[in-house]
């Protein structure tokens, strides 16, 4: 279950007799590699205690709305966005009403109300509770919701009934939780990530750049993190926060980012979006150039070319699936397709840095994606975010199936 690595779980435990399987269910998702926040009602204390699950999860259980030391670590809107997954095990009858009609009086209720993750609820009570009209038409509302519910199975029941309302096992939940993930095509994937531009020195104080912001490159870590992936993301010189849950390299020159590559390697996938300047100086000053007040001749600076990111690691022996970026002035079909045969690339993205609504330090971008055979496949323009999405979607549909 690689579908659970490094996914955040809140586990919600109301107040029923099956909370003691939910100490194993917090073992069995993080046995998977998942981060675990448990979330307990009150009732819920009253049939397990929160030093147990606290000693399982490997973090403090939260408990209260409104706790000020919680709030002041990571309140309850912080946890709501935290979430990756809402799994709520068990379920009580009492706890699906209230959610049903959208109440929020304690902690739980709040963050299901406070989330954008996914939320799955584990039902858990008296057969007969199960089968009551009320508690029926509170589960077709919640599923019209879009809340997930995990069971119940049919079993021997506490009270001594047999019947619907059993709580699924912890093994199952947890294979289910994993099926919720079933989309995030690349867990399990190593994904490096080049951004920004690079800089090479003149002297101390110059040096020669670009105009790259960086904004595409981490909008592509954001959006492989989101698919599950393993992300490391080296960035040149810019301004801009490290996207959750991505490992950040930064370096300066081209040869600095080589280097870092080259250390961050193996990976499955590699999409090189910085702008890599071509050339340096030859030389670099240890002091500040003059100008020379007798002559009013220009500056020569010799140049040499920087080593090629991108085709030396596209040519190494444990090549990854290699996606560059082509931005281009004029002739922007044509000279992608040939970076994809020069460098020896699965895909080529081509965008037009000439339209300023798409290029350098834009929000917004429009990109063709031309593979080995030179099929183009184009997306419109919109947000960078939303193409990162689009482009790790495509990259992943690449991937060979395990």
């Amino acid at each position: 279950m690689q579908r659970l690595y490094r996914k955040r779980i809140i586990l919600g435990v109301g107040g029923g007799i099956a909370a003691y399987k939910s100490a194993e269910l917090v073992r069995r998702l993080k046995d998977q590699g998942a981060e675990v926040r448990v979330v307990m009602t009150q009732g819920g204390r009253e049939f397990i205690t929160p030093l147990t699950l606290q000693a399982l999860s490997g973090h403090p259980v939260h408990l209260d709305l409104l706790d000020p030391a919680a709030e002041a670590a990571m309140g309850h809107i912080e946890l709501a966005r935290w979430a990756d997954l809402v799994l709520i095990a068990p379920a009580t009858a009492d706890l699906m009403a209230r959610l049903a009609q959208g109440v929020a009086d304690d902690l739980l209720t709040t963050l299901v109300l406070a989330t954008d993750a996914p939320v799955a609820l584990a039902p858990a009570m008296n057969q007969a509770m199960w089968r009551d009209p009320a508690t029926l038409a509170n589960v077709e509302l919640l599923r019209s919701r879009g809340l997930k519910l995990f069971g119940p199975a049919s079993g021997s029941q506490a009270c001594g009934d047999v019947g619907l309302g059993r709580m699924l096992e912890a093994d199952d939940l947890a294979q289910l939780a994993a099926d919720c993930f079933e989309h995030l095509a690349l867990t399990g994937k190593h994904v490096l990530i080049t951004a920004g531009p690079t800089q090479e020195n003149i002297d101390p104080v110059r040096y020669i750049t670009n105009h790259s912001s960086g904004k595409m490159g981490f909008a592509l870590a954001e959006a492989a993190v989101e698919a599950g992936a393993k992300v490391t993301l080296i960035s040149g010189p810019v301004h801009l926060a490290t996207p959750d849950r991505v490992t950040r390299i930064d370096v300066v020159s081209a040869r600095d980012m080589l280097a870092a590559c080259e250390a961050a390697m193996p990976c499955d996938i590699l999409i090189a979006a910085a702008a890599v300047a071509d050339y340096r100086p030859e030389v670099v000053a240890q002091h500040k150039l003059k100008k020379d007040p007798n002559s009013g001749d220009g500056l020569l600076l010799q140049m040499v070319r920087n080593p090629d990111i991108l085709a030396t690691l596209a040519q190494r022996d444990d090549r990854p699936f290699s996606v560059g970026f082509a931005a281009e002035t004029e002739n922007l079909l044509e000279y992608a397709s040939r970076k994809l045969k020069d460098k020896n690339l699965d895909l080529i993205v081509a965008n037009d840095v000439a339209n300023p609504s798409i290029g350098f330090n834009s929000e917004d971008n429009a990109i063709t994606i031309i593979d080995r055979s030179l099929q183009q496949s184009s997306f419109a323009q919109t947000s960078k975010g939303k193409i990162a999405r689009q482009l790790v979607s495509f990259i992943a549909a690449q991937q060979p199936k395990s």
